[in-house]
């Protein structure tokens, strides 16, 4: 028997246990980390609420993919990484070799290794990932700063299939930490006019403070309603879905104005459907899009806009936890009104 750690393992459906467990053994190609923080994540709320698709996770298994740490150990074949190294990876590794690597849809491979394991004091990343999907992380970031590279990677690369132009109104439906995010990739895109709608007065307030032009909280105001008046009637040039409920994606087609694109971002509960009407498809001319993931250049670039400080993501950091702890951030943050991402801290006892 090896030398064990804390890891939080996923047995199903809101069935998530901190347990002992043995500390992954390195073989060649991969590496070591020692986690320094790891951050809780919408699609982690989702799978611990719901369950989620086989082919990316199957329980049992060690939870969350959000993280940075220290680099304890090196397998063989790795010389560009050296122990004591501040580093994040990707949740994801593609094989670089199917029919959709072959079309640089690296987010859509064929045959992804993929890499859960962050709630743990340690967390071994795969040789694939190793190849592609690994940075250093600058000194002046800390490690739960580092950890949000990952959903900034998948909002990156949502917003780049925009095709924003400067000067577009962009209506983003949602004020999480995803909403949050794409507000300010927006705002990058030379967007001055971006309109934020939620529930939450306080998430709102923040969006205010990140640059959105205006808000608007739907649980007092007609969304609709209030996005026309804002946009002199003609609808946004881009909306961007970040919530994920069939309602909110039908409404993201009620918000955009002819010619338009609605990027679907958040992730539906399987088997759900929305009705689109064939008019505004066809004589207004929307374009319809979905987001899945990133690919390993976004996450590079993720990381250099987050250390640029072009995209602020302390403000999205509300609280840390240890690693016991771990159900109760997931409470949390169902319940909260003014969380938004909580770091576990692997490591802390407090």
């Amino acid at each position: 028997m090896g030398e064990k750690m804390k890891a939080a393992v996923l047995y199903g459906v809101r069935d998530l246990r901190v347990e002992d467990i043995e500390i992954p053994k390195v073989k060649y190609g991969e590496v070591l980390v020692k986690v320094g923080a790891a951050t809780t994540c919408g699609t982690d709320i989702k799978i611990y609420q719901r369950g989620y698709v086989d082919r990316v996770i199957k329980p049992p298994t060690v939870f969350g993919h959000e993280w940075a740490g220290t680099v304890v150990e090196v397998g063989k074949g790795v010389p560009w990484i050296q122990e004591g190294m501040r580093i994040r990876a990707g949740n994801s590794g593609p094989c670089l070799r199917c029919r959709m690597c072959g079309r640089e849809a690296n987010n859509l491979c064929e045959d992804m290794t993929w890499l859960w394991g962050a709630y743990a004091e340690y967390i071994k990343v795969p040789a694939p990932i190793v190849k592609v999907n690994i940075q250093e992380v600058p000194t002046k970031l800390s490690y739960a700063e580092a950890a949000l590279t990952e959903p900034l990677a998948c909002c990156f690369h949502g917003i780049e299939r925009c095709n924003i132009d400067v000067g577009d109104t962009v209506v983003i439906i949602g004020d999480g930490p995803i909403g949050l995010l794409h507000l300010q990739l927006a705002r990058l895109k030379g967007c001055e006019k971006v309109i934020v709608c939620g529930l939450i007065e306080e998430r709102l307030k923040i969006a205010r403070e990140l640059g959105a032009a205006k808000t608007v909280n739907a649980s007092i105001e007609e969304t609709v309603k209030e996005v026309m008046n804002l946009t002199d009637g003609h609808g946004a040039d881009v909306v961007v879905e970040a919530v994920g409920i069939p309602t909110t994606w039908e409404e993201a087609l009620r918000l955009v104005g002819k010619g338009g694109t609605v990027l679907e971002f958040g992730g539906c509960p399987p088997g759900t459907e929305i009705r689109v009407s064939t008019e505004l498809l066809h004589y207004d001319e929307i374009n319809l899009l979905g987001s899945f993931h990133a690919n390993p250049t976004d996450f590079r670039k993720a990381l250099n806009l987050i250390a640029s400080g072009a995209v602020q993501v302390k403000p999205l950091l509300t609280k840390e936890l240890p690693l016991r702890r771990i159900s109760d951030a997931f409470n949390i943050l169902t319940t909260s009104k003014e969380e938004l991402k909580i770091a576990i801290i692997p490591q802390s006892l407090n």
